[in-house]
């Protein structure tokens, strides 16, 4: 019996042991940790709708006309009349070259014209002598040849002089530089009291700029679907935008609107990009040759076209992603495939459908399973763009000058509505 007693009284031991460990483990344990707090993210709402996705390209500026002043007579500049810059009209002089050299040219040719004159006076006398004696046989048959032959030959020196005299008259007013079209006169080559050479010296550059020429290149593919839209009669109730618009450097759109003048008949193999030339009215001369632009070709509306800012697209390794609201308030991630740019935007292919919501900002702070609370995106209201005008609208008198280059400002939005 005491040996039972032993065992007894160590179970108890063991048994009271145990239990004091688990209070002491129960003691402790920690608490569970709260639930994390809502991100705080800007969302919109997927909404489909027409959506137009014109395409930019950087474009140069050519006048319209260009006229290389080149002298055709040699000599001394001793006159350059108009200021550089300054508008001109055809027929305005422009340089005069020292003329004493061509006056006297011009004198001698009349001088050496006069003496022919004054030879076949002579000769014409001398043959008709000769003829009224062949007939008596008083002179041989070789001096009436010799008779003939010289009279003949001062024929022919009268017509040389007449045009050594008419040679020297051209040149003469070659000294005389005018312009020949109207337009602006471009930065003199050469000043007053420079020599010049005949078809070769530079003096300066006429630039017609009432009409400029915009060039720019487009692939094929795409010429392919303009020339469709252009072919196309317009609707009377068609609010769509001209086909062509053209941007200043410093963002703003142009108010004349330009037309399509030349399409080049040949792909350009190096780049498979077509030529195209438009051309657009000047009136207040804020375009100049040589300037860059930026040309924006409309494109047909896409009826159902998904579009959102540029930065709720994420890439990674090459892969377009988007973060999205699923229905349980949390934020997973969504693989999409990307589209045509819209100035800030992007349209989404594929990858999303009309009512889901998509995550814009506050995007850094998120993991797959993070609970959002979402706002909705506010966006600002765009300042209207400038209506172009009517083609038959009379031109501005007043002038401006070119600003300098800038990016083009992006457009609001579109294909997207805030969630409620």
């Amino acid at each position: 019996m005491p040996s039972y007693d032993v065992a007894a009284g160590a179970g108890t031991v063991r048994i009271a042991a145990l239990a004091g460990l688990v209070l002491l483990c129960a003691a402790c344990a920690k608490p569970a940790p709260p639930p994390p707090h809502p991100v705080d993210v800007a969302t919109v709402v997927v909404h489909p709708q027409p959506t137009s996705f014109p395409e930019d390209f950087v474009a140069e500026t050519e006048a319209i006309n260009a006229v290389e002043i080149r002298p055709r007579v040699g000599g001394e500049l001793v006159q350059r009349v108009p200021n550089e810059g300054e508008r001109v009209k055809a027929g305005e002089l422009l340089f005069v070259i020292d003329r004493e050299p061509y006056i006297a040219a011009l004198a001698q040719a009349k001088a050496g014209l006069a003496q022919s004159e004054a030879a076949l006076v002579q000769s014409q006398r001398d043959l008709e002598r000769a003829e009224s004696l062949s007939k008596l046989d008083a002179v041989s048959q070789q001096e009436l040849d010799a008779a003939v032959a010289k009279n003949k030959a001062n024929l022919a020196s009268i017509e040389a002089g007449k045009g050594a005299v008419r040679a020297a008259e051209l040149n003469l007013g070659f000294t005389t530089i005018a312009s020949p079209i109207d337009g602006v006169v471009g930065r003199a080559q050469l000043r007053q009291g420079g020599m010049v050479t005949a078809n070769s010296t530079l003096l300066t550059t006429v630039y017609e700029t009432d009409r400029m020429y915009v060039n720019f290149s487009i692939s094929e593919r795409r010429m392919l679907t303009l020339q469709r839209d252009l072919g196309r009669p317009p609707s009377q109730n068609s609010t769509a935008p001209p086909p062509f618009r053209l941007f200043l450097a410093d963002g703003s759109l142009y108010p004349q609107i330009p037309k399509l003048n030349f399409i080049d008949p040949a792909v350009d193999t190096r780049t498979g990009t077509l030529a195209i030339r438009l051309e657009v009215d000047n009136p207040q001369h804020l375009l100049h040759a040589g300037q860059f632009a930026r040309v924006q070709v409309s494109q047909q509306v896409d009826p159902n076209a998904i579009v959102l800012p540029q930065r709720a697209i994420l890439d990674q390794q090459g892969q377009n992603y988007v973060w999205i609201v699923d229905a349980d308030g949390k934020a997973q991630q969504r693989e999409v495939h990307m589209g045509l740019r819209l100035g800030g935007d992007w349209q989404v292919q594929q990858g999303l459908k009309a009512g889901e919501v998509v995550i814009v900002d506050g995007v850094q702070r998120l993991k797959p399973g993070t609970p959002v609370k979402a706002t909705p995106l506010v966006t600002p209201v765009p300042a209207a763009l400038p209506t172009p005008p009517a083609a038959a609208a009379p031109p501005q008198a007043s002038r401006g000058d070119a600003p300098a280059a800038t990016a083009a400002p992006a457009p609001a939005v579109d294909g997207v509505r805030s969630r409620a």
